[in-house]
């Protein structure tokens, strides 16, 4: 845990694989220092093995506990004299379920990681971000937030009030120097849809391909990451599939709806970008 004074920090909840951990890469290449958070200890481990030597530190995160995130962020801010330039609000769960079938714990925890958990990355890092110089918290929203998801309801509505969360904050932390900005992902080839979907022998990924759906590569999301945190948009649609549905969602709602009708049978396997806990 080398870091040197002056250099940017970033913060990254969910970081033991997919999009933090491709985040991680990136921000690390530009010279940043990565705080990995997870509450996979082994996942840390690789995502730190994959970053230069020194600039990076681990903390173990269940970002539903707050004592665990005063901590965390405590622990951070010790290693980085108090600077965090970037909280990567990241951490989240993709599963779901027609909302009838859901039971009332699968109910809550969604809720809990999604939405609950990512208020209270928020506060937690409130203090150190309002002291660092141009500091960001960036969200991950989903394209399940920018129009709702068959079979994924309770899913999308925490991804809708994600992408709240980042409008809200990026005016009321405006006067303390702290921008808001929500990345909202559509399919990215990560773990979960590389796995092979219930009740077949093909993988998410290959059922989305089959159907026509564009699952882009995990490469996709550290520069999207990186051009959010540095650019004025509030929300950054990543990927072609995920810049469709906005554009549809603002001028074309009834067409938008029609089509979601269509794929409603693959909700169970839509927008999971975030790492699972």
């Amino acid at each position: 845990m080398a870091y040197q004074s002056g250099q940017k920090t970033i913060f990254i909840t969910g970081a033991a694989s997919g999009l933090g951990r491709e985040v991680s890469r990136y921000f690390a290449a530009k010279g940043w220092f990565i705080g990995i958070a997870d509450i996979n200890d082994a996942g840390m481990a690789e995502t730190a093995g994959m970053l230069p030597e020194g600039q990076s530190s681990t903390h173990r995160l269940d970002v539903t506990d707050r004592g665990q995130w005063k901590q965390a962020v405590a622990d951070f801010g010790a290693v980085t004299g108090g600077m965090m330039h970037v909280l990567f609000n990241n951490a989240g769960i993709g599963e779901g379920g027609p909302i009838q079938e859901m039971t009332d714990e699968e109910i809550d925890l969604m809720i809990a990681i999604n939405l609950t958990g990512v208020i209270s990355g928020t506060r937690a890092c409130f203090e150190m971000l309002k002291n660092t110089p141009d500091s960001c918290i960036l969200y991950t929203a989903s394209a399940a937030g920018i129009y709702g998801v068959a079979d994924l309801s309770v899913y999308s509505a925490t991804k809708f009030a994600v992408r709240g969360l980042a409008e809200s904050h990026d005016l009321e932390f405006n006067k303390y120097g702290i921008k808001s900005r929500s990345l909202m992902p559509g399919f990215i080839d990560t773990n979960i849809i590389s796995d092979v979907a219930e009740g077949s022998n093909q993988s998410g990924k290959e059922l989305l391909e089959e159907s026509g759906v564009l699952v882009s590569p995990v490469s996709i999301i550290g520069p999207e990451a990186w051009a959010a945190v540095h650019g004025k948009k509030v929300h950054t649609p990543v990927n072609k599939m995920a810049k469709q549905l906005a554009f549809a969602a603002r001028w074309m709602p009834g067409r938008l709806r029609k089509e979601s009708l269509k794929i409603a049978d693959l909700g169970n396997i839509l927008s999971p970008t975030e790492q699972p806990k």
